[in-house]
């Protein structure tokens, strides 16, 4: 006869397969596995200006300073691969950000589990890369993925391409074994890195990588990075394009995460002359849409004076005497990069 634990776990992983997840895997509410290289890796500053990452590392880096009484963390997976090519010719963003903010569509599909796991008794606090949870570990520890070399997660079938859900339950639930690292002696993320931002086999200087610089960065992206960014105007897959695993991804079921026919074939000229209305209007359920217009053409202005042309100049000259000091700045490099080119 099978036990409580069991037939919760059974019922929880049918719930979360009719939500569209790939994967859910279980592990004991524990310390977070990578808790000293994750403190060691704050004390070198490699976090970058993310400050929130730094705070209250205590409740970071094990579960049950944040949930009373946690006994495990449950940890799911959505597969968000659009397959084929970069869907932007010019002008690439990262592909986890093609379509509708994951955010809300993770929580919306969690749903179901935490009301299960209320029904049987427990309390949870469920999170989508909002709460302070090191997701990768527990992801690794609950069998769903390992760590790969540039430090995201990597699973047999999905490949690098999936997003993570986190809820902490006080109900006891059987574990999982551990995901097994199956990145043997391959570094092509490593060598692949535009900006040498993965220092060494699982070590990460955000200050170095793209996807911090166009993203969270809030300030002037520094000369020395400028060129390497290349056409990228959010974010930077190029860690994950490159890794062997991803030849057996399939494209995903969820149709919110394409990309959206209007975004796909504006010209960069056009993305950097979008209003503040329209640049509202075009990313309002994009995560696009957190990183304000000013920083999307700052990155705009960086691409454009990696690839653009003369026809472009026109639009760089008028962001050039604007108002915007950041965006200024980004669009007089631009001009200067295009005109030494010419």
């Amino acid at each position: 006869m099978p036990s409580l634990e069991s037939s919760i776990k059974e019922e929880l992983l049918r719930l979360a397969a009719e939500a569209g997840f790939d994967a859910c895997g279980f592990v004991s509410a524990q310390t977070a596995p990578h808790r000293e290289p994750f403190l060691r890796w704050l004390e070198a500053g490699s976090h970058a200006g993310m400050d929130w990452l730094a705070r209250t590392p205590e409740r970071r880096t094990d579960p049950r300073n944040i949930l009373p009484g946690c006994q495990t963390v449950i940890i799911l997976a959505k597969n968000y691969f659009q397959g084929g090519p970069n869907r932007r010719s010019s002008g690439r963003i990262a592909r986890y950000a093609y379509g509708q903010d994951y955010h809300e569509l993770m929580f919306t599909a969690m749903q179901p589990v935490c009301e299960h796991l209320s029904r049987c008794g427990g309390i949870q606090k469920p999170y989508v890369d909002t709460g302070p949870v090191l997701e990768r570990d527990f992801a690794a520890a609950s069998g769903i993925a390992w760590q790969d070399k540039s430090t995201m997660c990597l699973n047999q079938k999905l490949g690098t391409w999936f997003f993570l859900g986190t809820i902490l339950t006080t109900l006891s639930i059987e574990p999982d074994p551990p995901a097994r690292n199956r990145c043997g002696s391959c570094t092509r993320c490593i060598d692949a890195c535009p900006t040498q931002a993965i220092t060494a086999p699982y070590q990460l200087d955000s200050r170095r990588c793209i996807s911090y610089l166009t993203i969270e960065n809030k300030g002037s992206i520094p000369l020395e990075f400028r060129t390497a960014i290349g056409d990228r105007i959010y974010g930077c897959d190029e860690c994950l394009e490159v890794c062997p695993w991803n030849r057996f991804a399939e494209a995903s079921r969820e149709s919110r995460f394409l990309m959206p026919a209007a975004v796909q074939s504006m010209s960069l000229r056009s993305l950097a002359t979008l209003s503040q209305e329209e640049f509202r209007s075009l990313f309002r359920h994009s995560p696009i849409g957190r990183i304000k217009r000013n920083r999307f053409v700052r990155n705009v202005c960086v691409a454009l004076g990696n690839v653009g042309t003369e026809e472009d100049l026109p639009v760089l000259r008028d962001l050039a005497s604007g108002s915007d000091a950041l965006i200024a700045e980004h669009a007089a490099w631009a001009i200067a990069e295009i005109q030494s080119r010419d």
